[in-house]
């Protein structure tokens, strides 16, 4: 009950000072609507521009640029507004004549109304937008577009600049690679020349040598061996011989000659003995063809010879019948075969002197070969040295030339714009609705300040008015009783004066709502299409 009673006493309190309410909100509210319509509209045009995926697949071509979206932008937009640009557009398009600013100052005014918003996943990949604010809608447009297409325009030529300077690095880069790779093989290839044959993937072939050398060379003192004894024996024919010509000159006659001669074959028959003891021990460690076996052959040829020619000398001076050989021909004999064994003897020297130099060469490339084996391990260090600086300048080499082609294709994708490319997807469009002032954030400020500033007075009206409003203040205020209370009654002119005064006061209230519901509409309908609604529905109130 005591609700009701202070709702009532609210209503109450509005009924009467209902005008202190009402006209100070339409006064704000109007004022408020006014001067949003007064403000000069500014127009907002934007483009949405997609970042479209390079065509050809990754797998195949890998682009150079690597940057995100984001990062890219950011460069791009420092690029599209530095002062150069700006001003190119401020002066192609004539913005901001109206004011007095210098040109420092519109350029810094220009990029505030330029504004990027990036987005992503729109309509198969990243998506961005350009928007540009400006009073007239035809600038906004043109202005923005001429944005998108230097957007458009910078990218590619950041793409191109990047894939086209990393290019040329690497070129650069490949090319110094390649002359100390050069070099390297150069220094590799000096060492080997210097070192060949002692190079430790020749350690096999010179332990093999080694062997073979070894075996040679016993082979080699071997047949000194035998030449040796060959000379000892010849040197014991000729000392054999030189007694037999002493006895033949002490003992002249035949049968000396014949004992001479006796003796001289048993001697020559010894010799060929041992010539062919010398040559079966040759035959069972060489061929046929071996050089000692062949001079020893020859040899015994000679000595079996020179056997048949002393034995028919015998037979003649053993038969009675014939002639008497003369001691001088004996001793010619003697002498004919010393001078043989002197130049077997001769060429018994010069085997061993041959075989002795080439004991000595032997000797020689024994002890190279020795040296190389020696001397492996400290080759492998220093061509390991070598090798690895070699070889890391190799891979080095091999992974900028992979790099390099991949530039190559990276760059030709990039010229034939096959790589990531930006496209516009909405160009910007003349706008037809303003973006500020912002009519209805307008509006509802204007009616809380409004409610606040018609309920503030409405409410101070009622505060500093003391008459009293009802009977049962007079008894609460003075402590009298009300008997009766007589309502206040005004005189017919008084009531026709207060009755104009009223319809007054209702039709300019009802003037000022519908002035309010026309600048509602206007703000949430715009111009045109109050216009248009209003043009619409007179022919029908017409009729």
């Amino acid at each position: 009950m005591e609700r009701s009673a202070e709702i009532k006493k609210y209503i109450d309190v509005f009924k009467r000072r209902i005008y202190w309410v009402v006209i100070p909100f339409l006064i704000v509210v109007l004022s408020g609507m006014a001067f949003g319509l007064l403000l000069e509209p500014v127009y907002q045009a934007e483009t949405l521009i997609l970042v479209q995926p390079q065509e050809v697949p990754k797998a195949y071509v890998e682009s150079i640029v690597q940057s995100g979206v984001e990062e890219r932008l950011r460069t791009i937009t420092q690029q599209v507004t530095s002062r150069t640009n700006l001003e190119s557009i401020i002066s192609q398009y004539e913005l901001y004549q109206d004011t007095d600013d210098h040109l420092e100052a519109k350029v810094q005014k220009f990029r505030q109304d330029i504004k990027v918003n990036v987005g992503r996943g729109g309509r198969g990949g990243n998506t961005f937008g350009i928007s540009f604010r400006h009073k007239n809608p035809e600038i906004a447009k043109d202005v923005t577009n001429t944005l998108a297409s230097n957007f458009i325009s910078e990218n590619l030529r950041v793409r191109e600049s990047q894939v086209l300077g990393t290019s040329s690095f690497l070129a650069d880069e490949l090319d110094s690679v390649r002359r100390r790779l050069e070099d390297r093989e150069e220094v590799l290839k000096e060492y080997r020349e210097r070192h060949f044959g002692a190079m430790p993937e020749q350690l096999q072939a010179n332990l093999s040598m080694l062997s073979r050398m070894q075996l040679h060379l016993d082979q080699l003192n071997k047949s000194l061996q035998d030449a040796q004894n060959r000379k000892l024996m010849l040197q014991q024919q000729i000392h054999q011989e030189q007694r037999m010509a002493e006895q033949m000159a002490a003992y002249p006659g035949n049968r000396a000659s014949s004992d001479s001669s006796k003796g001289s074959d048993g001697s020559e028959l010894g010799r060929l003995a041992s010539l062919r003891g010398e040559l079966e021990d040759l035959q069972a460690r060489y061929t046929e063809n071996h050089p000692d076996v062949r001079r020893l052959k020859s040899t015994i040829e000679k000595v079996e010879v020179q056997e048949g020619e002393r034995a028919a000398s015998l037979q003649l001076d053993e038969d009675p019948d014939g002639p008497e050989l003369p001691p001088a021909d004996t001793m010619s004999m003697i002498s004919s075969s010393k001078d043989m064994i002197k130049l077997q003897l001769g060429q018994v020297d010069y085997e061993i002197a041959s075989i002795r130099s080439e004991i000595a060469k032997a000797n020689e490339r024994l002890e190279m070969y020795q040296r190389r084996v020696e001397e492996t391990p400290k080759r492998e260090q220093e061509i390991l040295s070598i090798k690895r600086d070699y070889e890391n300048l190799k891979n080095l080499y091999d992974s900028l030339l992979n790099r390099k082609l991949e530039a190559e294709l990276a760059s030709s994708m990039e010229k034939k714009q096959k790589g990531e490319q930006f496209r516009i997807l909405d160009p910007a469009k003349r706008p037809e609705i303003p973006v500020e002032p912002d009519l209805r954030k307008i509006l509802l400020l204007t009616f809380v300040l409004a409610l606040g500033l018609g309920g503030g007075l409405g409410y101070v009206k009622e505060m500093t008015d003391t008459s009293y409003k009802e009977p049962v203040e007079i008894t609460e205020d003075l402590g009298v009783p009300v008997l009766i209370s007589l309502p206040f009654l005004y005189a017919r002119q008084e009531e026709k004066a207060l009755r104009i005064k009223k319809w007054l006061k209702a039709i300019g209230v009802a003037l000022g709502f519908i002035a309010l519901a026309t600048g509602i509409v206007l703000v949430t309908k715009g111009l045109n299409s109050t216009i248009g609604f209003v043009t619409r529905v007179l022919p029908f109130i017409g009729d």
